[in-house]
C-alpha cells in the first residue's frame, strides 16, 4: 500500500506538537500527528501550570485535553501509532511506524524527552510498588507514609511539595549543597515542615521486599552509608530527549536532542524541531508553545508559496 501523503506530519501530541498541529490545520493544511503513548506528555502529570495561559490556573490534562478537542473538531488526524524510522530528503519527508508509511513535505519532531532513571539496584525492580515519577499520579497512596524524592530542579521540588501534602515527612535527596530550581519553588520547600533537604548525598539502592522499605544513600564527603525507611522512592534527575527514531541525517546533540538553526529547522530542509525534542530548549511551556508557533508560521510560509 502506497505511504498517505500529507502536507505536514507532527511527532508528537504533547502540547508542543498538539499545538504546531493546531496552527497548521487552522491554515488550511493536511496535518496528522503520531502518538505512541497517552497524549498530552509530561504536562498531563502537572495539576497546576505555571504561566500558561497567564490569566488561568488549570492541569496539564486539561490544557492537553482542550487542544486535542480542537485539533480533532478542525481535521487534524491523530494517527496512535509509533514512529519508528524519519526517512528525510528529496522534498519529500518519510515516516514509517509498524503499521505502515506517511508522507509529506514538512515534518515537525515535537517528540518530547521521558524522565531520566537513576539506575540504580532495585529502581527498576520496584517500579509501581513504590517507584514512581508522578507525584500527582501517586501521591495519595503515601499518605501518611515517608518518601524519598531525588533532585535539586523545578520538577524535584515541585514533586516534594505535592507529595509534602500527603506525606507526613519527604526526604529531599541532592548531590549539591544547594538547589538549582526557581527561587519561589526554594521558598517553599525551605518553608515546609514536612520536607527535610539530604545534601551532598546519592543514592545507591532501593531495598524492599515486595514493595519499596527503604533507600540507601551515601554521602559525598565522608563516604558514609545510610538507609531511609520510605514507602515511595521519586527521581527528578533530568530528561532525555525522545528522538530515537530519527536517522542519521538529522543531527544530535551529545544528550540526543534535535540540532536546529534559530528558524528551528534542520540542516535537512522541511524538518523542524521544537520543545523538549530540540537542543537548546529552555523547559519552560510558554517557550514551548511559541517555539510550535514559530514552526507553524514557517512552514505554513513554504506550504504557501509552493
Amino acid at each position: 500500500m502506497s505511504d498517505t501523503v500529507y502536507d505536514a506530519l507532527v511527532i508528537g501530541e504533547g502540547i508542543t506538537g498538539l499545538t504546531a498541529a493546531n496552527h497548521l490545520a487552522r491554515h488550511g493544511h493536511r496535518v496528522a500527528t503520531f502518538e505512541a503513548q497517552l497524549f498530552g506528555g509530561l504536562v498531563i502529570n502537572v495539576n497546576e501550570l505555571e504561566g500558561h495561559p497567564p490569566d488561568a490556573v488549570r492541569s496539564g490534562a486539561d490544557l492537553a485535553a482542550e487542544i486535542m478537542q480542537m485539533n480533532a473538531e478542525i481535521g487534524v488526524a491523530s494517527i496512535q501509532e509509533e514512529v519508528t524510522e524519519l526517512a528525510p530528503g528529496g522534498g519529500a519527508q518519510r515516516i514509517a511506524t509498524g503499521a505502515g508509511g506517511y508522507r509529506a513535505a514538512h515534518v515537525v519532531i515535537a517528540s518530547g524527552a521521558r524522565l531520566k532513571k537513576l539506575a540504580v539496584p532495585g529502581e527498576q525492580e520496584f517500579e509501581g510498588r513504590g517507584v514512581s515519577q508522578c507525584a500527582d499520579c501517586d501521591g495519595a497512596m503515601f499518605k501518611g507514609e515517608e518518601v524519598v524524592v531525588v533532585g535539586g530542579g523545578d520538577s524535584a521540588l515541585q514533586e516534594a511539595l505535592v507529595l509534602a501534602k500527603f506525606c507526613r515527612r519527604v526526604h529531599l535527596v541532592h548531590r549539591g549543597t544547594r538547589f538549582r530550581a526557581r527561587a519561589h519553588f526554594v521558598e517553599q520547600v525551605s518553608a515546609n515542615a514536612n520536607i527535610s533537604a539530604v545534601w551532598n548525598t546519592v543514592v545507591q539502592a532501593v531495598l524492599g521486599s515486595s514493595t519499596v522499605e527503604k533507600v540507601q544513600v551515601k554521602n559525598l564527603l565522608d563516604g558514609q552509608t545510610r538507609d531511609i525507611a520510605c514507602a515511595g522512592f521519586f527521581a527528578y534527575v533530568g530528561l532525555a530527549p525522545s528522538t530515537g527514531f530519527a536517522g542519521g541525517a538529522i543531527a544530535r546533540d551529545e544528550n540526543g536532542a534535535i540540532v536546529t538553526n534559530d528558524a528551528l529547522e534542520t540542516a535537512v530542509a522541511g524538518v523542524w524541531a521544537a520543545g523538549a525534542a530540540r537542543s537548546g530548549y529552555s523547559g519552560r511551556l510558554a517557550d514551548a508553545v511559541a517555539e510550535a508557533e514559530r514552526v507553524a508560521r514557517a512552514v505554513h510560509g513554504r506550504l504557501a508559496s509552493r
